[in-house]
């Protein structure tokens, strides 16, 4: 097995080359929705792969079925747990979906570049998610909440369309209960027991309070909504270079050779997938793209 050498606290250790699948054991099945489901996992061996950043992705293999580019969604603080949240749409995740505890998936990575959390240090922090893209912001949430003194004002804004699509509602709750949080959670269609916001999410960037010039804004969503919202910040005042988007899609290989993930000059698996709008933002107008 190729190994490769990384720093930690405790000196240097081997860890598995990222172009080889590690094993990984099932140890926790969550269903999130009734098609999103998570996974906690723990190494087989004595050779993990590398500890990752928020924002970056790791690429799941099912052996004889296939792979799949997911971003982790656990706290990066925890070292011998990988968690990834996961919506079943292809054939890879849908098998997935049907794993039970002790079964063994593939794991190599982490890859990507993640989110700009040392750029967000001692400024405002507004976290903007829909569906389920609450899950690869979700690392930022625990650095966030683990490193409170490092930000001003928090601010999070999460859509999903209704209320049994909200993601994580315990810890959402957790978050609304701390003083020092604005947290603000909408639907696009509610039921009769819903007592929270009914509309889009943009329409939620006018209750949140914080400083323009200096504000830190990190989304993940739908296209659409991560264009509106950057319309929303930027009409506020907060700059293209201040607002990061999440733009993992199709990505196949996670290295840049397949090309599914090419967006205009950019591959999404090599250049990204966290860019900020004055990148990226022009490419999300090109409706060919």
């Amino acid at each position: 097995m190729v190994q490769r050498q990384v720093k930690t606290e405790k000196g240097a250790m081997s860890v598995a080359s990222p172009w080889q699948p590690v094993p990984y054991r099932i140890d926790r099945v969550i269903g999130e929705t009734h098609n999103i489901f998570t996974f906690e996992l723990s190494p087989v061996g004595k050779e993990p792969i590398p500890a990752f950043e928020p924002g970056q992705f790791n690429m799941l293999y099912v052996f004889g079925v296939g792979e799949v580019a997911i971003s982790v969604s656990g706290d990066s603080a925890v070292r011998d747990r990988l968690v990834h949240t996961i919506r079943a749409m292809g054939s890879v995740t849908r098998t997935m979906q049907r794993f039970k505890t002790g079964q063994i998936i593939g794991v190599r990575g982490p890859f990507g570049k993640g989110w700009p959390l040392q750029a967000a240090r001692d400024k405002d922090l507004v976290i903007v998610a829909g569906g389920v893209g609450l899950a690869p912001l979700r690392p930022v949430l625990y650095y966030a909440r683990r490193n409170r003194d490092q930000f001003r004002r928090i601010s999070l804004l999460y859509g999903a369309r209704a209320p049994m699509d909200v993601l994580y509602a315990e810890e959402l709750s957790e978050l609304r209960s701390q003083f020092d949080w604005n947290v603000e959670v909408t639907v696009d269609t509610a039921d009769a027991a819903w007592r929270g916001h009914v509309g889009l999410v943009t329409r939620l960037i006018d209750r949140i309070p914080f400083e323009a010039e200096n504000t830190v804004a990190m989304l993940c969503g739908p296209e659409i909504m991560m264009r509106l919202t950057g319309d929303a910040l930027t009409d506020r005042g907060v700059t293209p270079e201040n607002v990061y988007v999440s733009m993992e899609r199709n990505m196949k290989c996670a290295i840049g050779f397949c090309g599914h993930c090419q967006y205009g000059p950019q591959f999404i698996c090599r250049d990204g997938p966290v860019f900020a709008r004055s990148v990226i933002g022009d490419a999300m107008l090109i409706r060919e793209i």
